[in-house]
């Protein structure tokens, strides 16, 4: 009998790695991710947490604080900025909330869709932002956060470089165009441009702490 359950587990799961992969190749930027969740918002939420994985796991792992404060999360982990941008209308224009804050980058310094120069991740970062605007949504545009290295992409050993070379541009645009810009990075840093091991157990994704320490931050800024 428990053999049975094993075996009709393991089916489920590759059932649904099967068909994970193939809504990802039918559907690049997945808007199915939140399809069915974005429907059952009814009421206006006052900010939109836009991201990758970083942004995914921190709903995940606290839930809580996005909903008593009336936040939604739309991060979907291994998404670029092209990614991001794509269905910026569908996760975030769309609830007309007052705020956005944008946590992008970390992946396109991976190369997850290919190799991306900084100033057209920037390039991207910036479409959003001024998309935000048009539609008078206040965005917020967040550093990236240290990262020692990709695990997933370990032939790229300059990491912490290209997360400082990304910031450096988007604190600059964020300062010449008037936009708050929520600098993590040095709340999140060992000093050696990667997350701490008593923030992160991968150098990457922030840790229950870590992300207390943004909530903190980002408070701040939400009003």
């Amino acid at each position: 009998m428990k053999k049975n359950i094993f075996i009709a587990f393991a089916a489920l799961a590759v059932t649904f790695s099967i068909c994970s992969a193939q809504d990802k190749k039918t559907d690049w930027a997945q808007f199915y991710k939140y399809e069915q969740a974005n429907t059952t918002v009814t009421a206006k939420p006052k900010a939109v947490f836009m991201g990758d994985s970083i942004t995914e796991g921190w709903f995940r792992l606290d839930p809580d604080f996005f909903t008593s404060n009336n936040f939604l999360g739309r991060g979907i982990s291994g998404q670029t900025s092209s990614e991001m941008l794509v269905r910026f209308r569908r996760d975030v224009l769309d609830f007309h909330p007052k705020y956005v804050v944008i946590l992008a980058g970390t992946n396109d310094a991976a190369e997850n869709n290919g190799k991306i120069t900084p100033e057209n991740t920037l390039g991207n970062i910036i479409s959003m932002c001024e998309l935000a605007k048009l539609h008078k949504i206040k965005p917020i545009l967040c550093s990236a956060l240290p990262a020692g290295q990709f695990r997933w992409r370990k032939e790229i050993t300059d990491a912490p470089d290209r997360v400082r070379t990304l910031n450096a541009l988007l604190k600059d645009y964020a300062k010449k165009n008037k936009i708050v810009y929520l600098d993590y990075y040095p709340l999140m840093d060992d000093g050696n441009g990667s997350l701490p091991e008593a923030l992160s157990k991968d150098t990457v994704h922030p840790t229950l702490e870590g992300y207390k320490i943004m909530e903190e931050a980002v408070l701040k800024v939400l009003r």
